[in-house]
């Protein structure tokens, strides 16, 4: 089988990892250069190559030569939020096949320039949202699809991830998240949540994200982290006055009438979840506890919540994907639980057989543009946002595909 030639864009913090677990988990794919601003991260990414591979890579510091080396087949890019619409629409242009890591748009602008470059070149294009192959987001979506929820009027998720130390070393690390949360003010990182959610109320296909409304709290966590805890390690930020809410809330109107709720909270102490629920007329799942609940039949078992924890389990062997049920031991740890490699497999298929992408750019605009879209209707004190189509109405014509049905 021929190989698949992979470029990297972006080998800071994400990439490194991203690229071996395509290299310890995909034989037949191969990484034949990548490209930072930092010639020190350029040089530790290709001994890395070398390292697990035995192979040399070619180095580069410009995205522009990259993307004219012949010998690329495929993108994927892993650089910073700022970077990422400039590159994908270069990478397409280009025509690489383009692979995206997830982040939030800075103007709607944005998101109709990937759509629209998309449409120009055709070349094929996959948004890395992992979480749509997370184990429990695969469970409930096949529970959704058997009808064991009824009809779906609720989906809730969060990114609920403490970001304080990354965001606080920002300089030493050249990290992006630094700036963002001193100068902006907005859901920055929906898709975690939102990516799985949209699968299952198929947007995009047979549903559309109509509008938004979006509300901050005060920002108080990074002030208390530099000033208390880490304060002799960023002494140098303790007049810093942030812009970044610690707590985001979002209210999607979908046009069916279903509603997403999302949160963002990564900016105070908490242990990580998703918080990932789907909520219908007959039944709900519950991402903390585990627990699927079904009317009736559950309630006479016991309707307190302590009493369900753990229920999801009941329903793994009649419910739970073969992808999941089939998942190695060496996969699972290869990154983030699993959830990677089944994305790569996907991602793969779609590049060997020429098929279409089974998350797609349609998907990345409609997602990321929830960032500046809350950003806006967080300036106006909660505001209704209006969330463009990006379909341009060929959403009432799509046939609804779950992440499953696509190379897995």
């Amino acid at each position: 089988m021929k190989k698949i030639k992979l470029g990297f864009i972006g080998t800071g913090r994400r990439g490194p990892g991203q690229m071996e677990c395509v290299l310890n988990n995909f034989s037949d794919v191969d990484v034949v250069a990548v490209c930072d601003v930092y010639q020190d991260r350029v040089e530790a990414t290709q001994n890395k190559v070398k390292e697990l591979r035995g192979t040399d890579c070619r180095g580069y510091t410009d995205y522009n030569e990259l993307l004219k080396d012949e010998e690329v087949e495929a993108v994927i890019i892993c650089a910073s939020w700022e970077a990422h619409v400039t590159l994908a629409v270069a990478s397409m242009k280009a025509g690489k096949i383009t692979a995206l890591e997830v982040g939030g748009a800075y103007s709607v602008d944005d998101c109709w320039r990937l759509v629209r470059t998309y449409e120009e070149t055709k070349t094929p294009f996959m948004f890395l949202e992992n979480c749509c192959y997370g184990r429990n987001e695969l469970l409930a979506n096949s529970l959704v699809r058997h009808g064991n929820f009824g009809e779906i009027v609720n989906c809730h998720a969060a990114y609920v991830h403490d970001c304080r130390h990354q965001i606080a070393d920002g300089v030493g690390l050249r990290h992006y998240r630094l700036r963002n949360y001193m100068k902006r003010n907005g859901d920055n990182y929906p898709m975690h949540g939102l990516g799985p959610v949209a699968k299952i109320l198929n947007i995009n296909r047979g549903n559309r994200m109509v509008s938004l409304v979006s509300v901050a709290s005060k920002a108080r966590g990074m002030h208390e982290y530099v000033t208390g805890k880490a304060y002799e390690k960023h002494s140098d930020l303790k007049d810093v006055v942030w812009s970044q809410g610690d707590i985001v809330e979002t209210i999607i109107t979908c046009a069916d009438g279903a509603t997403i709720s999302l949160k963002l909270d990564t900016s105070l102490p908490t242990p990580y979840t998703r918080e990932f629920t789907v909520i219908g007329t007959k039944g709900r799942y519950k991402e903390d506890g585990d627990i699927v609940y079904e009317d009736c039949k559950d309630y006479e078992k016991g309707h307190w919540l302590y009493e369900n924890i753990g229920s999801a389990k009941d329903y793994e062997e009649e419910y739970l994907p073969a992808c999941w049920k089939n998942i190695t031991k060496e996969e699972i740890e290869a990154g983030h639980g699993g959830m990677d490699v089944l994305m790569y497999k996907a991602f793969f298929e779609a590049v060997r057989n020429n098929e279409e992408m089974p998350i797609d750019v349609y998907d990345a605009a409609s997602w990321m543009v929830i960032t500046c879209l809350s950003e806006q209707s967080v300036r106006t004190g909660g505001h209704p946002v209006e969330i463009p189509d990006f379909t341009g109405g060929s959403w009432l014509l799509r046939e609804p595909k779950d992440i499953v049905d696509f190379g897995l």
